[in-house]
């Protein structure tokens, strides 16, 4: 168990509040073999970035149109161990649970687990979103800071983060979803995208591609986790990692095409 340590010394965290997840669960727009289930993302545009006055903007410029020209589909939660052991046949996560996300898994070892699922399922329609598609869904029509708005109070109700979290992950889907019917894109683990990491969007593909030109070492992670503060789980918060990096708080959740 991790600690809470400040001035007053180390402390255990009190456990969180009842689940917040009251309402009626939105129905899946596509199920596969392995009962993953997903959620169907409209086609649409949307101005991607955080403009210049938010709170904890860093790299999250400048403000530009993406538009994104198909819809497909994107996990409605994160891919969870059964799912990873179903197709990987172990299970790296330092959490362990059924229904916990999946964590410690490398980029790498993401493309390894969707290569498998196309080989699995008999198709190619498989793959990690790119940022632009990650960002597009988690905001689901919004412009705030969170696809619940700009209020810090409530990450609580939509996110598993550094201040409810008891400093573990939790089963996916048990806070609120956003409006498209999308668990945990704020908080929880941190998800891979596709995309190379670049400090700011000059250059960045406009069409909703992944940004894979370049020189850049890193991959870009997106939605914070149960270790980051509230401001890191906003909708345009960006986050990188070396593609071969392991650790408890990252994770990854699954584009279908359609």
């Amino acid at each position: 168990m991790l600690l809470f340590c400040g001035v007053l010394g180390c402390t255990e965290p009190e456990e969180p509040g009842p689940d917040h997840n009251d309402s009626i669960e939105p129905e899946p727009d596509y199920t596969n073999s392995i009962g993953m289930e997903f959620m169907k993302v409209p086609a649409g545009e949307f101005n991607m970035g955080s403009p210049s006055g938010e709170e904890d903007r860093d790299d999250e410029g400048p403000v530009h149109k993406v538009t994104i020209e198909e819809p497909y589909y994107l996990g409605k939660y994160e891919v969870t161990q059964e799912q990873w052991r179903e197709v990987m046949g172990n299970d790296p996560s330092y959490f362990k649970g059924d229904e916990l996300p999946v964590e410690q898994v490398s980029w790498d070892d993401a493309q390894e687990f969707i290569e498998k699922l196309n080989e699995k399922e008999g198709t190619d329609k498989y793959r990690l979103p790119s940022e632009a598609e990650w960002e597009y869904a988690c905001r689901a029509g919004t412009t705030t800071m969170y696809s619940f708005g700009d209020s810090e109070l409530e990450p609580g109700d939509y996110a598993c983060y550094r201040d409810n979290s008891n400093q573990k992950t939790y089963p996916v889907g048990q806070k609120k979803p956003n409006p498209w019917g999308l668990y945990d894109m704020h908080g929880n683990v941190w998800e891979w995208c596709q995309d190379w990491y670049y400090s700011d969007y000059n250059g960045a593909p406009s069409d909703g591609s992944a940004w894979e030109n370049g020189s850049s070492s890193f991959r870009i992670k997106r939605g914070g986790s149960w270790l980051s503060s509230a401001e890191d789980c906003r909708s345009a918060a960006r986050g990188s990692d070396d593609p071969d990096r392991r650790i408890y708080y990252l994770g990854f959740r699954v584009l279908r095409e359609i």
